[in-house]
């Protein structure tokens, strides 16, 4: 996974953690709902892109590059 997949997923997580606060706090189900769903995109990205890590590297160590 490159650096700017870990940001870009670790800055979603955090926004949806902000959110899924700031919703819980007020009682804006909504905003708390979304801010759920944020991380929950995050995580999945981050899923795939550990798959694809994976991937790579048996093919690396498959041919022996």
């Amino acid at each position: 996974m490159s650096t700017a997949d870990k940001a870009s997923n670790t800055t979603q997580d955090l926004k949806g953690k902000v959110k899924e606060t700031v919703g819980s706090a007020t009682g804006n189900d909504r905003l708390e709902a979304k801010g759920k769903s944020d991380r929950a995109k995050a995580s999945v990205k981050d899923v795939g892109e550990s798959v694809k890590d994976a991937g790579s590297n048996l093919k690396d160590a498959v041919t022996g590059h």
